[in-house]
């Protein structure tokens, strides 16, 4: 029986491995722990929901215009797709007749599991992105984002016919779906899909995308199918939006198409860009903080009264205006973003404290020997 010999790099590349899934652990062992100390209408649990799904979106994003270099803007679209195929597929048969109360109960008359609910979501996302993708990808950079909001708006548009109401239950409310209520579940999904997202981005596959964000020409030359591998990564950044625009419509609890308008996929691209285009780690951390700061942190400026040169300010949206000017600030002096093009890495944390216990020993037998002489 021959036993392997495993190399050092692999030894370590393993402890790294175990000491991430120990940091998940831990993760959501004190998530936990704070669902059982802290009330359940806490606004920190909102923030954890919401920023779980825009992560998850955000990292679809960046895999479509950090990794491949396409300037799509129709992510709104596809988590409307996903919104919709979950809410439809799992209203209970039961309360079809009062959800769909103008449309005689509406013509899907069965209930789907959540789980299989949710990568249908995905699927029917993908699938449009796969018809959309045919003749739109063929554009480039302004173009190709210009046609994407495009479509992002005649979905919308389309899905609030009232002849489809039948399906879409046209301008009205769909509700009396499953929804959770615990932020481990948001937490798990997307913790797998970006998880996925992540195994593609550093797969030959990745690679590819890659070498056509940075040359198209060089990419081609190379051997790299780009209209494949374009429509390819315009596919799957689909899917994960249709799966994000499922948990959005279970945090919801209520959907309708006027909620996915234009202004959220600025949001998601905003979110991209102060995470850092090309970052994973930084699109999950910048997802966190945009939703703390519109959501929790700078809520109060709409409700206090701020005297400003004798002048008193109650406005609901001045919130939105500091927050405006915090972000062109981030902007302005972080122009690559939180992270940039890095990711959160153990293994350099790890280096980190190594150099920091290096110095702190060579700055202590230094002194030691000053003290000799």
């Amino acid at each position: 029986m021959e036993h392997t010999i495993l190399t050092e790099e692999q030894k370590t590349k393993r402890l790294h491995i175990a000491i991430g899934f120990v940091l998940l652990a831990l993760l959501f062992a004190t998530l936990g722990v704070l669902e059982q100390i802290l009330p359940r209408t806490s606004m920190l649990f909102t923030v954890l929901k919401k920023g779980a799904i825009y992560a998850l979106v955000a990292v679809s994003m960046n895999l479509l215009n950090g990794f491949t270099g396409l300037f799509s803007l129709g992510q709104a679209g596809f988590m409307l797709l996903g919104a919709y195929t979950y809410g439809i597929l799992t209203i209970p048969v039961n309360a079809r007749v009062q959800v769909y109360q103008y449309f005689d109960g509406g013509i899907i008359q069965f209930a789907l599991p959540v789980g299989i609910a949710l990568i249908c979501a995905g699927i029917v996302a993908a699938i449009f992105a796969f018809l959309i993708g045919l003749p739109v990808l063929k554009l480039k950079s302004d173009y190709l984002a210009i046609a994407t909001l495009g479509f992002a708006e005649i979905i919308r548009a389309f899905f609030q016919w009232d002849k489809l109401g039948a399906v879409t239950n046209g301008s009205n409310l769909l509700r009396k779906y499953p929804v959770f209520h615990s932020c481990l579940f948001p937490f798990f999904i997307s913790g797998i899909c970006i998880a996925i997202i992540m195994l593609l981005i550093n797969s030959t596959y990745g690679r590819a995308f890659k070498a056509i964000r940075d040359d198209e020409i060089a990419a081609e030359a190379m051997g790299i199918n780009l209209a494949h591998h374009k429509r390819l990564a315009f596919i799957i950044s689909s899917f994960f939006a249709g799966i994000s625009g499922a948990l959005l419509a279970m945090f919801q609890a209520t959907i309708q198409a006027s909620q996915f308008k234009s202004a959220m996929t600025y949001e998601i691209l905003l979110i991209v860009v102060i995470g850092g285009i090309g970052s994973v780690t930084g699109s999950c951390i910048s997802s966190f903080l945009f939703i703390a700061c519109s959501e929790w942190w700078l809520r109060f400026l709409d409700n206090e009264k701020l005297n400003l040169l004798s002048i008193h300010i109650l406005r609901p949206g001045f919130r939105k205006v500091v927050f405006s000017i915090v972000i062109m600030v981030i902007v302005l002096f972080y122009q690559k973003g939180i992270m940039g093009e890095k990711e959160f890495s153990i293994s350099r944390i790890i280096n980190r404290f190594k150099k920091l216990a290096f110095r702190k020993s060579a700055g202590a037998s230094e002194k030691s020997v000053q003290e000799k002489v």
